[in-house]
């Protein structure tokens, strides 16, 4: 177990591990087509985290066959992104009262990495020679609008 998820419940903790999976599985369907180069970008991202930072071992979780993960969770969301998006975003609010329960020094540093991830995924297809262009769809999700930043969050805890 992560140490700064001890304090959450079980499924709480699995929300927290399948955030990044979700958001792969958001931004990369968003256009309606979940491109390999996409999936590859958030598992570089996941994976080749260089710098020491208070998310190592949560990266050591989540980078574990991620795309198994991905594939799995994939299938038991509707094929059309038109009816699995709004269900991918449910499920991602579902982590603002959980990064509320989490200590900042945590909960900020995840919600950037979200953050960055879902740039990274949006940037990674399409435009010129598949590099640096978003969908119009992707556009969409990419500032996370179903989250609330822990650091501007008074109610978080110190």
């Amino acid at each position: 177990m992560i140490k700064e998820l001890e304090r959450l419940t079980g499924s709480e903790a699995e929300q927290m591990l399948k955030a990044p999976i979700l958001l792969c599985i958001l931004i990369a369907g968003a256009d309606g087509t979940i491109d390999r180069k996409e999936i590859k970008e958030a598992i570089n991202v996941a994976v080749k985290k260089k710098e020491k930072t208070i998310l190592d071992n949560y990266f050591k979780e989540v980078s574990t066959d991620f795309e198994d993960k991905l594939k799995v969770l994939l299938q038991s969301y509707p094929y059309e992104s038109t009816q699995r998006n709004p269900i991918l975003i449910q499920e991602l609010s579902q982590l603002n009262p959980i990064l509320k329960k989490l200590d900042k020094t945590f909960s900020k540093p995840f919600y950037d990495m979200l953050k960055e991830l879902a740039e990274k995924i949006a940037g990674s297809s399409g435009g010129l020679w598949g590099m640096m262009s978003v969908d119009s769809e992707e556009a969409k999700y990419i500032r996370l609008p179903m989250l609330e930043d822990p650091a501007q969050n008074n109610s978080s805890r110190q």
